[in-house]
């Protein structure tokens, strides 16, 4: 039996032809930083929490108040949607996590899906990578001015979207990323942050200010990251 993901939208969502990104950490963290960094930039809000029996039992506490580790924002402006989660979730959870997302991203008549995945670099190669599910989405990756990968693997959520995506008719772009692994990966995620601007017209990054929200919200993933393995380490013993 698969583990089931709920989804719980706290206010009305209109993204009919907009983008949602996601924001679950893939390797490393700069993933979920870039997508951090792009709420506070372009003014999202908070719509929405993303919950499963199967996820740690952990509240997020940020300036004083409790948070689901999973939530969704929205910026209605710019039709534009992102799941934030600080969980590293276990591979047993990515199949069931990347179906629910297409779903919701389908209900909501969603364009474009943006996901990302980080490789690690340390001899420090930049380049950004992307892939399609569809000749659209491949034309997009690029018209970014993004090389297109045409060999190689993409695991976890990223390549699961990819996949159940192809075989939907939703375009969904993962752009494959260099990071060195140690580290709030500053770099890294400040260039992910752009990528992703280049797009989903509208948004942006607030580059100044991305070094020190990338350094708390590391710390907050990797808390919630051992706090996970502390849950789990007690309920098998």
């Amino acid at each position: 039996m698969y583990p089931r993901i709920k989804i719980k939208e706290l206010e009305p969502v209109n993204l009919e032809g907009g983008y949602l990104i996601d924001g679950f950490p893939s390797a490393g963290f700069s993933s979920a930083i870039a997508s951090e960094s792009m709420i506070k930039t372009s003014q999202f809000k908070f719509a929405g929490i993303i919950d499963s029996d199967s996820f740690p039992a952990i509240s997020i506490i940020k300036d004083g108040k409790p948070n689901y580790p999973s939530r969704i924002f929205v910026n209605k402006d710019l039709k534009v949607g992102i799941f934030l989660s600080y969980l590293n979730l276990d591979q047993s959870m990515h199949r069931t996590t990347a179906k629910s997302m297409l779903k919701w991203a389908q209900k909501h008549k969603i364009g474009l899906i943006v996901s990302s995945i980080a490789i690690k670099s340390p001899e420090g190669n930049e380049e950004m990578v992307g892939i399609g599910s569809t000749d659209a989405a491949r034309k997009k990756v690029k018209d970014a001015g993004l090389k297109v990968l045409e060999k190689g693997t993409v695991p976890g959520i990223p390549g699961m979207l990819l996949n159940e995506a192809s075989m939907k008719g939703q375009d969904v772009i993962v752009i494959i990323f260099h990071s060195d692994g140690k580290g709030p990966d500053f770099k890294a995620s400040a260039q992910l942050c752009l990528t992703m601007s280049k797009l989903i017209p509208g948004t942006s990054c607030d580059i100044p200010s991305l070094q020190q929200e990338a350094e708390k919200a590391e710390s907050v993933i990797k808390e919630a990251q051992e706090e996970s393995e502390h849950l789990k380490d007690s309920m098998y013993r």
